[in-house]
């Protein structure tokens, strides 16, 4: 069973936090089923963008799936933003958690 998009935002801040990384929701989308985006900021300069996987929400195992839309590798939060504007622009309900880990995985 999926969990709603707010609430796996709640829980995921709040592993995070215990974790002892910050986090924000930067963008409030739709409580039941608004597609989640999360930005990683690995430093001020470099972001890591993890967007909704093409296909079911989460895997056999219950974890929740990600795609990178712009690459594995850092990208300038400039450019991310750019892409998120986009997203938006298609669908209003998106969320967007910025999480910072200089690790680079936000617990994902």
């Amino acid at each position: 069973m999926a969990l709603k998009s707010e609430i796996w935002v709640k829980g995921h801040l709040r592993a995070c936090f215990v974790a002892g990384l910050s986090g924000v929701v930067a963008r409030r989308g739709a409580a039941e089923a608004g597609a989640v985006y999360v930005q990683v900021f690995k430093s001020p300069s470099e972001v890591i963008l993890r967007a909704p996987a093409p296909g079911p929400a989460y895997d056999d195992t219950g974890r929740r799936q990600w795609s990178y839309p712009l690459g594995h590798d850092p990208v300038a939060p400039q450019e991310a933003r750019l892409y998120l504007e986009r997203q938006m622009a298609i669908d209003p309900d998106i969320w967007i958690v910025d999480i910072e880990d200089p690790q680079g995985s936000g617990l994902l």
